[in-house]
């Protein structure tokens, strides 16, 4: 008589609110979801176009960081929480001196960069609430990435706790917490990618 395996279910959530402790418990490592003051927010998977430039931002952000010793990098399986919010960012960069943030399960605290790309079910999550959340978390940079309208704004927060905008410069837009790495918005609308080595090379990582 053959045997039927059983396949592992994955919890569906009971409720759109939850407590932070019920939400803690709940999400795993099978479940994609953010939690802000008690409401859940179930992320759909990325599409293919959305998740080459993730990888692409990945390699390009994680070469200079490790090339300069300037601390370390994560992509979207990594959560960060902060009183209130447990967010799930594309990219996300710790530096070094604010390593001790970085856990075991997730990153307590804001990281100092943030890259966020805004799928079709995240336009007003990533524009405005992450941008308010960020915010107030204390995370330097937050840059959006809008690869529907090509748009690409990166924010710096002020002593005053508000983002201001970073004015491109010469065709590039330059990180203020990562000294001398950029990123060209012509590049970012591409298709395919452009090269990841001639642009670490331009970024002085490769000679």
């Amino acid at each position: 008589m053959s045997t039927i395996e059983r396949v592992p279910t994955v919890a569906v959530t009971p409720s759109r609110y939850m407590t932070e402790a019920e939400f803690e418990t709940w999400c795993d490592e099978d479940i994609r979801a953010e939690w802000v003051n008690g409401e859940v927010i179930i992320l759909m998977p990325s599409t293919p176009k959305h998740n080459l430039l993730e990888v692409w931002l990945l390699k390009l952000i994680s070469f200079f960081v490790e090339r300069h010793a300037l601390g370390l990098v994560f992509g979207s399986e990594v959560e960060i929480r902060a009183p209130g919010v447990w967010r799930v960012p594309d990219v996300c960069f710790v530096a070094q001196a604010r390593a001790h943030i970085i856990k075991p399960k997730r990153i307590e605290g804001a990281p100092d960069l943030i890259i966020e790309i805004v799928s079709p079910d995240s336009v007003e999550r990533d524009w405005r609430n992450k941008y308010l959340d960020y915010a107030a978390m204390g995370v330097r940079e937050y840059w959006v990435i809008d690869l529907d309208y090509e748009q690409l704004r990166a924010y710096s927060l002020g002593a005053d706790g508000r983002y201001a905008t970073i004015a491109e410069q010469d065709g590039k837009v330059y990180s203020r917490v990562l000294n001398g790495f950029w990123i060209r918005p012509a590049d970012v609308w591409q298709e395919p990618l452009p090269g990841t080595l001639s642009l670490l090379q331009e970024l002085g990582v490769l000679v």
